[in-house]
């Protein structure tokens, strides 16, 4: 059975480079342009593994990391985001909650979304 990856990300070219990325490596992916409709995609097909971004219009990446740990803290998320800096005091205050998840910065190459995939949920 195919693992299943989630990639929330509000820039539709991401979204495409992460999906091609990975759909030729046999993951089943979902995604969403936001943090509401990732939240909904991961109530109805609990995914195995995790893209998301911070910088997103509505709920932020953080808000929606939280929402997704409220329902379901065994998920494995990998924020990835050109804006950690940004968002450092938020994410520092997320792991001070108790809040697991991974960091990398954007951009990442389709090789470096393989690793990361292989590495969070094994090949598929």
């Amino acid at each position: 059975m195919a693992k299943k990856i989630l990639v929330i990300d509000d820039d539709s070219s991401v979204r495409d480079a992460f999906e091609i990325a990975l759909m030729g490596c046999g993951y089943e992916v979902t995604v969403a342009e936001n943090g509401e409709q990732g939240l909904a995609q991961a109530q109805r097909a609990r995914p195995d593994l995790i893209f998301l971004d911070l910088k997103m219009p509505g709920i932020n990446g953080v808000e929606t990391l939280r929402r997704l740990k409220a329902s379901d803290k065994t998920l494995s998320v990998y924020i990835v985001t050109a804006f950690s800096l940004e968002f450092m005091a938020e994410l520092d205050h997320a792991r001070k909650e108790g809040l697991n998840f991974q960091l990398a910065a954007k951009p990442l190459s389709p090789e470096q979304v393989r690793i990361i995939a292989q590495t969070g949920v094994g090949a598929s």
